[in-house]
């Protein structure tokens, strides 16, 4: 079952009248199966930043077609599309973004608390992720009590809580060190696996995308290759690396 479908997505940036036109994205098809961990992969300027945030819809594409359950995003306009996001997008982001002012429990269940979803549901949800992320001892702490890594778990807990069609994750591996990004994507693994969580990770990391299904790699803003994981990611990471070597640039 396709969760996300892609039909000659373009974006350019810059003006046609007399300006210079700079095509990012340059008719991308691309489709992602329910329970797929897809990484994506890219020299700098390749157009995954751009992809993610169409895909996001914190930005809009120059032509093309973005369904993510079904749902047409391209079509959905104001209250519909604040729904849409609070609902059926979970995002992880580099810097965590978590409001100091709450506990982890408190921004977890944020997303939740704005659906009006009833107490007795939250509760079990929240519980649910914390216990799948292993913070269930760190949910009355507030971020700044917790270490780096912890944070970025309480990240991923607050995009999974809803049962989001597609988790968006943005680096999320960049701001840590390699033990507590080793967690996160081993959490990131776990929920892919026990909890069929449909995960689209951009990262310049080509060890965090070994922990991936599946890796497609842009380059000037149009599909250069794909791997998929055979099941040894030491295998994988070595493919990785040849494609990388092929592709040549800079990975930031």
């Amino acid at each position: 079952m396709e969760i996300v479908l892609i039909k000659n997505l373009k974006k350019d940036y810059g003006s046609r009248l007399g300006g210079t036109v700079t095509q990012a994205l340059r008719g991308i098809n691309l489709s992602v199966e329910k329970g797929e961990f897809l990484g994506v992969m890219g020299p700098s300027g390749s157009g995954k930043t751009t992809l993610l945030n169409c895909i996001s819809t914190i930005d809009t594409p120059t032509s093309g077609h973005v369904h993510i359950g079904g749902a047409d995003i391209l079509s959905l306009k104001g209250k519909a599309l604040t729904e849409f996001r609070r609902d059926k997008l979970g995002f992880v982001f580099q810097d965590f973004n978590l409001l100091d002012t709450l506990t982890l429990e408190e921004n977890i269940l944020l997303p939740l608390a704005l659906a009006r979803m009833p107490v007795g549901e939250i509760e079990k949800r929240v519980s649910q992720a914390a216990h799948d992320l292993g913070i269930e001892d760190l949910l009355g702490k507030y971020p700044y009590e917790v270490s780096m890594g912890q944070k970025q778990r309480g990240a991923v807990a607050r995009a999974i809580v809803g049962q989001p069609h597609l988790v968006l994750a943005d680096e999320p591996t960049g701001a840590l060190d390699s033990k507590s990004g080793r967690d996160v994507l081993s959490s990131f693994a776990r929920l892919n696996k026990e909890r069929q969580a449909t995960v689209l990770m951009v990262t310049h990391d080509p060890f965090a995308a070994s922990f991936c299904s599946r890796v497609v790699f842009l380059k000037d803003g149009m599909l250069f290759n794909e791997l998929i994981s055979g099941g040894e990611r030491g295998a994988f990471f070595d493919r990785i690396m040849d494609v990388l070597a092929v592709m040549g640039g800079d990975l930031r």
